[in-house]
């Protein structure tokens, strides 16, 4: 097994190269350009759009702009925020966090092309029913001849909706913070316990399809979201003599990488990529496949609303998230990865209540990570084999969660960072091609909006 784990993280750290780099940093630049600079332009009227200012009545789709928004970020906001940026960190250094920021902040054009092509060309299953992502995007925005990327796409997309990162962080934190009491001493069987009840807990859910997951998300998500917000802040006043030298050190050490990879610089923005990368998801591919599913018939508002992910995502949780574990120190404990950095961060600054409060919001935004990338895979499975295969692959998944528990950490991130490395490449690729259709249709929706200005 720990051969098969260094032929894993091996191939990660290779297909995490400068040519990936330049795709999701470069290509995501490019369109940030190309849009001239539009997230930040229409930052306000994207927040009205969620508001529902613009709202209108479709029967296409399932959900609202609203809910696909939830969702997705019901992925996003997760174990990437908690348990990834430690990793970043703890691998990359503080300076990991500034590449995180650049990473988002780019992020936010690559999500508005990608989330308004998944509007513009939908598509249909086998049962009729309306489907919206990358590989819908490539076959009907790029015709059938560019079908097998949708089919490269598909495929990572089933391996990379895989639960078993976040069943791994979780069933760890779950060990951690229960008393042996109450479960018992660490050991195999307990960890397959564990993993046998939120096999369950998700199995109630993932069955119900989109409609289910996207309620729970909507109503769970911002209610954490502001939970998790509060709990950090209150570390940070603790703490706040720090914030100053913490975001100091981040800035010196992104432009030198001397924390802990040795002095070098492209390692350290590489880990910040991947690391950002796993928490927005930008330029994947996994959240056109949320937006693609909202009944929202026009591209630029979606892709409007989508854009916020980045934003939320990484530049509001995971910087909250980071300075916390570097103000306290945290991040400096070898002897601990992932989740349980985060938990001594919340240890330290709040002990007796830290670990049950972090135990309660890692819970949530992990079993709300696990419904919704069920329902990615998913989407690549009926794409690939037809609708009737869709529970099947629910069955599959709820075993990736068993299997994922009783893993290693190091093995389960390197076999998400490598398919995710390859959807990024099929998305990308068709997005920069056809981005150009997408500024148009900005161009036109704009002067739309401004007539109706004029008119009232």
């Amino acid at each position: 097994m720990e051969n098969v784990e260094k032929a894993i993280t091996g191939i990660s750290d290779w297909i995490w190269g400068f040519p990936l780099l330049l795709l999701l940093v470069g290509g995501g630049l490019y369109l940030l350009v190309y849009s001239r600079l539009l997230p930040f332009k229409h930052f306000w009227h994207a927040l009205q759009v969620i508001r529902g200012k613009y709202e209108t009545i479709s029967n296409i789709g399932q959900i609202s702009a609203f809910k696909a928004l939830t969702t997705a970020l019901s992925s996003t906001l997760g174990m990437g925020n908690i348990s990834g940026v430690a990793i970043a960190i703890t691998m990359g250094g503080p300076g990991a966090l500034f590449w995180m920021w650049m990473s988002a902040l780019i992020g936010m054009g690559t999500k508005y092309y990608t989330c308004s092509l998944a509007v513009m060309y939908r598509g249909s299953d086998d049962s009729g029913e309306s489907q919206g992502g990358p590989m819908y995007v490539i076959v009907n925005g790029l015709g059938e001849k560019w079908k097998p990327l949708a089919i490269f796409f598909s495929i990572a997309g089933i391996f990379g909706s895989l639960p078993i990162f976040t069943a791994n962080q979780l069933t760890q934190v779950i060990v951690e913070i229960i008393p042996p009491s109450v479960m018992g001493p660490p050991s195999g069987l307990t960890l397959a316990v564990v993993a046998i009840v939120i096999s369950i807990l998700v199995g109630l859910v993932i069955f119900g399809g989109i409609k289910r997951i996207a309620n729970l998300a909507s109503r769970l998500v911002p209610f954490m979201v502001t939970l998790y917000f509060f709990s950090v802040s209150y570390i940070l006043v603790l703490y706040h003599s720090r914030i100053i030298p913490v975001l100091m050190d981040v800035f010196e050490d992104a432009m030198s990488g001397d924390a802990v990879l040795g002095g070098s610089l492209g390692a350290i923005i590489i880990m910040g990529v991947r690391r950002a990368a796993f928490s927005n998801e930008a330029g994947i591919g996994t959240a056109p496949l949320a937006h693609g599913a909202s009944k929202n018939t026009e591209p630029i508002k979606e892709g409007l609303v989508a854009m916020l992910g980045p934003f939320i995502d990484t530049i509001v949780v995971c910087t909250l998230t980071a300075i916390a574990i570097l103000a306290t120190g945290s991040w400096q404990h070898s002897d601990q990865s992932g989740v349980s950095i985060t938990l001594d961060a919340f240890v330290k600054a709040m002990p007796g209540i830290g670990a049950p409060l972090l135990f309660f919001i890692v819970t949530i935004f992990a079993l709300t990570s696990l419904f919704t990338y069920s329902y990615y895979g998913s989407k690549c499975v009926v794409f690939l084999f037809g609708s009737k295969y869709r529970n099947i692959y629910n069955y599959v998944y709820i075993l990736g969660i068993f299997l994922g528990s009783v893993s290693s950490l190091a093995g389960v991130v390197g076999i998400i960072d490598i398919s995710f490395a390859l959807m990024s490449i099929p998305t990308m690729v068709s997005t920069i091609i056809l981005a150009p259709r997408i500024n148009a249709a900005t161009a036109s929706y704009f002067k739309k909006i401004e007539l109706q200005k004029q008119s009232t």
